[in-house]
């Protein structure tokens, strides 16, 4: 079996072979996961996917209760949602009914993709980094699912609040399609899941001498510009909501810059060695 093979004596159509049946058997895990679903699909959508179209969602009770205990404006507090959501294809439910569950599916079968991964590229590591699979996998997900909440209790309920309340004109009212609102929530929380992945991604880029501590430094002020750009795309036009969102993203990203300085340091003293 290919997989068994040393590493030296894999050839390349050896590691599409190995690259070919990770991506089947994360497929599979995907589709599984997906119709598992199913069985919960009034609740993922009632409840989770239509959730912060709602008044009374955690995230918009949680800022009115912040914003009376420091003053702020009442305009905080939200107490509806001007606008509706229509389908205007005849396959537009059923359609968006298969993706959001295929969605859910590579969610929660994040942490098994995650162990396929880790034994794709675990030849290429060293024996006591192959033993390291455990922690790999667990920060992994944590970081993913903690982008995932990220995504879907910050970025999607002010994007939200945001389209909802703004108006050219009293005359337009906001009707927005299925389709609209389904791509948002998809982009915001696999745009969460996947940025909060920044450090795994920075450890593996510094060990590969592709990042240095000193380049994430030089371009910092730049990710800083970015950050808050795409704080002020997603947000209200308030200060306070565009803290929310860019401070996380900040922190994620110094924390990849500190990854990349331990990696770097302990890689220039085994070179020292």
């Amino acid at each position: 079996m290919a997989n068994k093979k040393n590493l030296s004596e894999m050839s390349f159509l050896d590691h599409l072979e190995e690259l070919r049946w990770l991506l089947v058997r994360s497929t599979t895990a995907i589709i599984i996961m997906a119709f598992l679903t199913y069985f919960i699909s009034d609740y993922l959508f009632d409840v989770i996917i239509f959730g912060p179209t709602r008044p009374t969602f955690f995230t918009y009770q949680f800022f009115c209760e912040l914003s009376h205990k420091l003053g702020f404006a009442e305009n905080i507090c939200i107490t509806e949602m001007p606008f509706i959501i229509q389908n205007t294809q005849m396959e537009g439910q059923v359609n968006v009914f298969v993706w959001m569950c295929i969605l859910a599916g590579f969610i929660l079968s994040f942490p098994y993709i995650l162990w396929e991964i880790w034994k794709f590229i675990s030849p290429a590591l060293y024996e006591k980094e192959r033993k390291n699979a455990k922690v790999f996998i667990f920060v992994s997900s944590l970081l993913f699912f903690l982008g995932v909440t990220f995504g879907y209790f910050v970025v999607i309920p002010m994007s939200v609040n945001f389209v909802a309340t703004f108006t050219v004109s009293d005359i337009v009212k906001n009707q927005f399609t299925l389709e609209s609102y389904m791509g948002m929530v998809k982009t915001s929380i696999l745009a969460g899941g996947l940025f909060f992945e920044l450090p795994i991604v920075i450890y593996f880029l510094t060990k590969l001498g592709l990042v240095t501590p000193r380049f994430l430094r030089k371009y910092w002020k730049y990710a800083v510009i970015i950050i808050l750009i795409v704080a002020a795309i997603v947000t209200p036009p308030d200060v306070v909501s565009q803290t929310i969102v860019a401070i996380p993203m900040l922190l994620i990203y110094e924390l990849s810059i500190f990854i990349s300085v331990l990696v770097y340091k302990k890689q220039n003293k085994l070179e020292n060695v």
